[in-house]
């Protein structure tokens, strides 16, 4: 796997998928240590073709993640996860809570892949159905990610705001399928019990964007309701990357966090619609 590592201080960050995360959040190595990686399949990580190796789908994520933890020998860290690998943060804590300290999920995936939230939880709406279009014409990267950048922002005018290329790397070519074909069916098996997230004990913190096409607005108020020790900041106006539409509410939420104490924004969630 590929990584960078910058900083070195006491508080070691780990962040997987360097290929879109690494120019946005290098900043936090003012103050302490972070590390970047690019999952299998992804970036500059090696492609992964057999199939032993690809079939436990997220669960593999989740062992790549301690593998990087281990190889620099560091004891707990913290986690930054967007997309779904906010889900893959939760099954990390569940399978090695000796080694994390505090998470941070960015426009997380849902806890249940199969829940249906109410519409003024989800923003299902005409750039979505476009995406969805394209995609079932198997399109070429360069046009999937044309179309993918304006899913990514609440309005669409602002596409060129997600500057990163992934296209760039051949892996990211290919990257559609092992998600479709084995690490979303992974992450379909999951049900979550209440029983199972009482077992995350290290605390949460929860940002999503109102405007998320990808990971419904209501997916993040569900976890921080449902974890024992999590709040949420919500970014109105945002969609799937809420620190390209509002850095100064989420990099402000995370050094905060990050630091050992909640943000103000931060929210405790007490109900599914509480507040809206």
């Amino acid at each position: 796997m590929f990584y960078q590592k910058l900083g070195s201080g006491p508080n070691t960050v780990i962040i997987p998928n360097a290929v879109h995360m690494f120019d946005s959040f290098k900043h936090l190595a003012e103050h302490r240590t972070v590390l970047f990686y690019d999952i299998r399949n992804r970036g500059a990580s090696d492609s992964v073709s057999d199939r032993s190796k690809l079939e436990r789908g997220i669960h593999h994520d989740v062992d790549d993640l301690d593998a990087v933890r281990r190889h620099f020998e560091i004891d707990k860290v913290d986690v930054i996860g967007h997309s779904y690998v906010g889900m893959t943060v939760i099954l990390y804590a569940l399978k090695y809570p000796a080694h994390v300290r505090r998470m941070i999920q960015i426009g997380a995936m849902q806890p249940d892949a199969a829940t249906q939230y109410p519409a003024h939880l989800t923003n299902a709406d005409a750039t979505l159905t476009a995406f969805l279009a394209k995609i079932a014409q198997n399109p070429s990267c360069k046009e999937f990610w044309a179309l993918a950048q304006t899913l990514m922002v609440a309005n669409p005018a602002d596409a060129h705001k997600v500057h990163w290329s992934p296209c760039d790397y051949p892996n990211e070519a290919n990257f559609m399928k092992p998600l479709t074909e084995h690490i979303f069916p992974s992450i379909r098996a999951l049900h979550l019990s209440d029983e199972d997230l009482s077992k995350v004990q290290s605390p949460v913190l929860t940002i999503h964007g109102t405007m998320d096409r990808q990971s419904p607005y209501g997916g993040g108020r569900e976890w921080a309701l449902r974890l024992p020790d999590a709040r949420l900041v919500t970014v109105e106006n945002a969609a799937h990357v809420p620190w390209i539409e509002a850095p100064e509410i989420v990099f402000g939420a995370i050094e905060t966090f990050l630091d050992g104490a909640w943000p103000e924004a931060a929210q405790t969630v007490t109900s599914l619609d509480a507040g809206l």
